[in-house]
């Protein structure tokens, strides 16, 4: 009896077609399998998304060839997907495309081979002389392999003995030696030593947390997914690994989410070294790999070659096998929201995948999101705590000064207090952390003469003054152009840089304290892949003094001999016009004062404020997580924002204004039409950043309790709605930017 398959074509828009399986093949098509199917007169690749024995459809064809043997999908990555598309109001075929590598549907791309030559036979003393009479570079590979007593890359043994490669396929051609094609791993850590480490022993809290964990990944039906609350320097890290040994223990495998690429390194050592004793394999996904090491660090994965595995936001998708726990570290990061299309939540897909594969999931946080604090709050989540640092070490003292005083008597940038604990730490060969999440020199271009701004052609924000380079960059864009040395518009040359970040921070440091070794960390001088790497070694071994730096050296970093962090200007994300303002500062604010006094001594934080009494500051500056939570969230339910509702958000973008906001109008008004009396719709109005990219921006804002048939209606009236060639619609359910 003929089988048939419905196959969602690659780039196709979403589409999808019936098509029947070939006989011969019957057994090797399943849901999730990779094919080559007709379409018109072109061969097209797809994936299989269902299997049944009827079809309704006319003129079915053949499936032309299953590409890949097993299926590189399973049917759970198949219903995550799905729920992916419906929730995040997105075609199937962008769900799918998001949640198998581009590398891995390729069917061009494969593993990386190597020719290898080995000896066929013993070869005697006496036989290598008599070759060595007749060829003497063959006498040389003879010995060179029977050396290494093993195969060899016919390249290295060339080399090695100084030979053309025609040398060694000689031999082989007499049968001396055989060349055969080998796999060569593509390992992004494959050129560095991990040495083992040892569990660390528990204390009494952590022990508690650890044994909660272990009943969530022991237990024969799906537990709650676990948030743990544990400030910084609780230890956290140690109850993930412990966590991760006990189900590798049981057979299983587990993903550990980090927020951002440059965590990584830090992590992917800890974790290799502490598997290096029990020969678990760790793979690494993130978006700095090249094809070649995503292409083979996937299928260790899905080969069960590697059972642990670590990464940013995608790395949910990885194909483990058996999965028996899924960990979000720093799971508040907005970092973890997709910013293109399907615009997913890491942290949420955890939790779904979770449920799906029927295992523990642990969000862990020192300022855990509100919306998942909530959900704990309201018995959703179980809540676990972390009180306390490990070793007795005490939490930080923060002390807030006030700009509008320091301001009038010292330097803009660094305080009198600042200035003077920088000396104390420096004079006792401490190290210090000073942040800023602001790149360049000088924010702003003004004139004083005329109050011109020198705007970025293409987007709604001022050009950033970039000293080394001496250009003038936009962030949005990357827009770049020579610093002008008089203004662009009334040609008066007092014209003025203002503002500052973390390239003028540094050089204020280095005029400051000419003796201390200073270095900066951001994405201006951070470009080269080891850059990262290389300086936070540094820094670990005393080789730097003061490290100054945006958000990247904001979390997830251990250094014992840093004692001091210097928060520049906490005000910076305060006051925009985004109902997460506070949460954001509150976080990054706990975060970074978290770097300091994880050693022997304590730890001091200096944050620079214009608004010390707001707060986000003032909660921060007490650790008080609980108190900053129940004002915050009493706000949060007065006005009917997230946790309480669903934020959706709706841009439509043209080049062409009017156009634009026509477009923005007529779907508004659609919307209007058919969207529930409980589902609050906003007025349409032109994004706080009007322009980006050459774009103008409109925005129009959804509130609902429920989701997926919000999210269906929506995706219906953008499906009806015939929109000019140059306008585009984003939805974004769940929103975390609202510039």
């Amino acid at each position: 009896m003929p089988k048939f398959v419905r196959v969602l074509l690659d780039e196709s828009g979403g589409r999808s077609f019936d098509y029947e399986i070939p006989a011969a093949a019957t057994d090797a098509v399943v849901v999730g399998s990779r094919v080559r199917v007709p379409v018109r007169t072109r061969a097209v690749l797809g994936t299989v998304i269902a299997v049944s024995e009827t079809t309704d459809a006319d003129g079915i064809r053949e499936i032309l060839e299953v590409v890949s043997g097993e299926p590189p999908m399973s049917p759970q990555l198949i219903r995550l997907a799905e729920w992916v598309a419906n929730y995040y109001c997105c075609p199937l075929e962008a769900a799918l495309r998001t949640a198998l590598p581009g590398v891995i549907r390729k069917a061009e791309v494969g593993h990386k081979t190597r020719l290898a030559a080995r000896l066929a036979r013993e070869i005697s003393a006496e036989e290598i002389e008599t070759i060595r009479r007749r060829a003497p570079n063959q006498a040389e590979v003879i010995i060179a392999l029977q050396a290494t007593q093993g195969a060899m890359l016919v390249s290295e043994l060339a080399e090695k003995c100084s030979v053309a490669p025609q040398t060694v396929k000689a031999l082989a051609k007499k049968g001396i030696l055989t060349i055969e094609s080998e796999t060569v791993a593509r390992d992004p850590h494959g050129s560095e030593t991990f040495v083992p480490n040892a569990k660390l022993e528990l204390n009494a809290e952590q022990a508690v947390v650890f044994a909660k964990v272990c009943e969530a990944v022991d237990g024969a039906s799906p537990p709650k997914p676990i948030l743990l609350h544990g400030v910084t320097g609780s230890g956290k890290t140690e109850i993930y690994l412990q966590a991760i040994e006990r189900v590798l223990e049981r057979g299983g495998g587990a993903i550990l989410l980090v927020p951002e690429i440059s965590l990584t390194p830090q992590t992917v050592e800890r974790f290799k070294s502490r598997f290096a004793a029990t020969h678990h394999e760790v793979a690494v996904l993130h978006s700095h790999l090249s094809e070649g090491e995503r292409h083979d660090e996937w299928h260790r994965i899905r080969s069960g070659a590697a059972r642990v595995v670590i990464g940013a936001r995608s790395a949910v998708f990885a194909p483990v096998e058996k999965l028996g726990i899924v960990i979000v570290d720093e799971e508040h990061e907005n970092t973890y929201k997709q910013e293109e299309t399907p615009r997913y939540h890491g942290r949420d897909l955890a939790v779904l995948r979770g449920h799906i594969e029927k295992c523990a999931v642990l969000l862990g946080s020192a300022t855990p999101s509100l919306e998942s604090y909530h959900n704990a709050v309201t018995g959703k989540y179980e809540l676990l705590r972390l009180t306390l640092r490990v070793d007795d070490q005490k939490m930080p003292f923060i002390r807030i000064v006030d700009m509008r005083m320091e301001a009038k008597k010292s330097s803009p940038i660094l305080s009198d207090p600042l200035t003077a604990a920088i000396t104390a730490r420096l004079e006792k060969k401490e190290q210090v952390i000073l942040f800023l999440n602001r790149r360049g020199f000088s924010t702003t271009l003004l004139c004083g003469k005329c109050g011109y701004v020198h705007e970025c052609p293409n987007c709604s924000i001022s050009l950033t003054f970039h000293r080394a380079a001496n250009r003038v960059v936009c962030h949005m864009c990357g827009h770049l152009a020579v610093a002008p040395t008089k203004c662009p518009g009334c040609k008066d040359p007092g014209i003025k840089y203002t503002g500052t970040g973390t390239e003028k921070v540094e050089d204020t440091v280095c005029r400051f304290f000419p003796k201390a070794i200073v270095k900066r960390m951001d994405a201006d001088v951070m470009q080269r892949r080891e850059a990262y790497r290389e300086t936070l070694n540094a820094f670990r071994t005393g080789k730097i003094d003061i490290l100054v730096g945006t958000q990247m050296i904001a979390k997830g970093l251990h250094f014992p001999n840093v004692t001091l962090v210097g928060i520049v200007n906490a005000d910076m994300g305060l006051h925009l016009p985004d109902f997460r303002a506070s949460e954001r500062t509150f976080q990054l604010l706990t975060q970074v004062a978290g770097r300091a006094g994880r050693g022997d001594v304590e730890g001091e934080v200096v944050v620079q404020s214009y608004t010390p009494f707001h707060p986000a500051i003032q909660f921060a500056r007490h650790h008080d997580f609980e108190g900053f939570y129940e004002q915050e969230i009493e706000w949060r339910q007065k006005m009917g924002q997230p946790p309480f509702t669903h934020f959706i958000l709706i841009t439509v973008r043209s080049p062409h204004q009017e156009r634009g906001r026509f477009s923005t109008e007529t779907l508004h008004r659609r919307l209007k039409e058919v969207l529930l009396a409980n589902v609050t719709l906003g007025e349409f109005a032109p994004a706080p950043l009007e322009k980006s990219h050459g774009n103008f921006r409109f925005h129009i804002a959804i509130r609902a309790q429920g989701i997926l048939k919000v999210s269906r209606m929506i995706r219906d009236v953008l499906d009806r709605l015939t929109m000019p060639e140059d306008v585009f619609a984003v939805v974004d359910v769940d929103a975390m930017q609202l510039m």
